[in-house]
């Protein structure tokens, strides 16, 4: 059998923008925590994949190559959509070419080149945070397509933004992006994960979530990969 090497390039969305302490206590973004834990976790991983290429047997070793979209700082002072706001007063998809500013198309750029996405986000009123979908859909469907994403939403309640997550896959497939199956979905996520990304807990059975969710989305990574190459998809 021979092994192949391929590096993903994946995108992960960080659905809040929330930059307040609740009157409770607490962080001033509770998904801080899960955020730096799976950036951690994508950008350490390494998983093999088996597929027949040409009728021969080859594994295939898969690493992640990740960037993070953050809505605090897209939207924040000189972000790559600061001009635009979270209003999405212009979008990058009605610029003609070359006219966008250059943060935005460099944003736009990376969205295109990207093999899959993942999505880390709550849920606001039962539904998507309007920072997530405003970011995301400043750019046009054509930059998504044919790739796979991954949800993973979190809450501090026992739900987990399971919610969220609902109202999440119909906003991805119409961007083209389709989402896999699975879901990973953090209740009391504050008792869970450190602001900085390490984990209370490491015996908390809400983990072993991520592993089964990367699975399939580098499963479908791979298919679609290999089938835009057969069709001569960009």
């Amino acid at each position: 059998m021979s092994s192949k090497n391929v590096v993903l390039k994946t995108v992960v969305f960080m659905g809040s923008a929330r930059d307040i302490t609740p009157p409770w206590g607490g962080g001033s973004r509770l998904g801080d925590g899960i955020l730096n834990w799976v950036k951690h976790k994508i950008s350490n991983r390494s998983s093999k994949l088996g597929c027949v290429c040409n009728t021969d047997d080859v594994e295939i070793e898969i690493t992640h190559d990740i960037t993070v979209f953050d809505p605090l700082v897209v939207f924040g002072k000189d972000g790559a959509l600061a001009e635009s706001g979270a209003e999405m007063k212009t979008p990058h998809f009605f610029f003609k070419d070359g006219e966008a500013p250059p943060k935005m198309n460099e944003m736009a750029a990376t969205i295109r080149a990207a093999d899959c996405y993942v999505i880390v986000t709550p849920e606001y009123n039962h539904s998507l945070p309007p920072a997530l979908s405003s970011m995301m859909g400043h750019f046009g469907g054509s930059g998504y397509a044919y790739k796979p994403s991954a949800i993973i939403t979190y809450s501090p309640s026992p739900y987990g933004g399971s919610r969220g997550a609902v109202a999440l896959r119909p906003f991805l497939s119409e961007l083209g992006c389709l989402p896999v199956s699975k879901l990973a979905c953090f209740s009391a996520v504050g008792d869970i994960f450190n602001d900085d990304g390490s984990v209370k807990d490491e015996s908390n059975r809400q983990l072993k979530q991520l592993d089964d969710l990367l699975d399939q989305l580098e499963w479908l990574t791979i298919a679609c990969m290999n089938q835009k190459k057969a069709y001569g998809i960009p």
